[in-house]
Formats: structure tokens, C-alpha cells, sequence
């Protein structure tokens, strides 16, 4: 898509990596899980078959309205509730130090439209080594 178009709109942030670095930040996976997926996704950054996204528009609901979302919407399952409702934190240490590094790489929030005219332009250093490594050191020791 993003050849063709130079734009790829995704529901989540390709790169992954930030799951397993939360897992194991609130002690639900090993370490050593993340440090896998790491030297994985290096070797894609490498190959230039993977890298950050130009814009992550990030939405962290508040516990409350996690809850009140669970409860409103009884056509999903949530078998994990507990644990993804651990990982807000986390997952807002990433997109902070990852906004501080890049700024203006994050968003805060969804817009009510996906409106494509005021987003960033695609940027060249996709799969930038130097902010990854950088992003890594950046992060809070789990």
C-alpha cells in the first residue's frame, strides 16, 4: 500500500515492538521475550521491511472508560481485560519518549474523521537505527 500510494493508514502502530516491551515492564512476560523481537525487528530495519510509522495517533482511555467500554460492548470477548488495562502505563512511557526523540511523530488522540490533509508528510528515515537505539535507551530499565 505504501508504494503505491506513499501513504499506509494502519489500526495500530506496525513496529509491534511496544507490546512486548509493556509485558515485561508490568512483569508479564520475560525480558528476554522483547530483547527477541528487538534483534527481529532490526534485522527488518535493516532490510528496510519495517519501520516506525510517520504518525501514531495515540488514545490511552482512562480505566474508568476501559471498564465502561468492556461493559457497553458484549459482542466482544475480552479474555485479557486485566492484563491490557496494565499495559496504559507503559505503553504511554513508549509514545512519550518516542514523541520527545521525534517530536510531532505522536498525536494525542483520535480525531472524530480521518481527515489525511493535515497529517505529516511520509518521512525518510523510517527505519532510522539511530532513533530506534535511541528509543530503546530512552525507556524506563524493566
Amino acid at each position: 500500500m505504501e508504494q503505491s500510494t506513499a501513504l499506509a493508514v494502519c489500526d495500530s502502530d506496525p513496529l509491534k515492538l511496544h507490546y512486548s516491551w509493556c509485558l515485561a515492564a508490568v512483569g508479564a512476560a520475560p525480558l528476554v521475550r522483547f530483547e527477541n523481537e528487538l534483534t527481529a525487528v532490526r534485522e527488518m530495519f535493516a532490510q528496510r521491511r519495517l519501520g516506525f510509522a510517520d504518525v501514531v495517533l495515540l488514545s490511552i482511555p482512562d480505566p474508568q472508560q476501559l471498564v465502561r467500554q468492556r461493559d457497553g460492548d458484549r459482542t466482544r470477548r475480552r479474555g485479557h481485560f486485566e492484563l491490557h488495562a496494565r499495559l496504559a502505563e507503559p505503553l504511554t512511557q513508549w509514545y512519550a519518549a518516542l514523541e520527545r526523540l521525534d517530536p510531532g511523530r505522536v498525536l494525542d488522540g483520535f480525531p472524530p474523521e480521518l481527515d489525511i490533509a493535515p497529517l505529516p508528510e511520509p518521512r525518510d528515515d523510517r527505519h532510522d537505527m539511530g532513533l530506534l537505539d535511541s528509543l530503546i535507551d530512552e525507556l524506563p530499565t524493566v
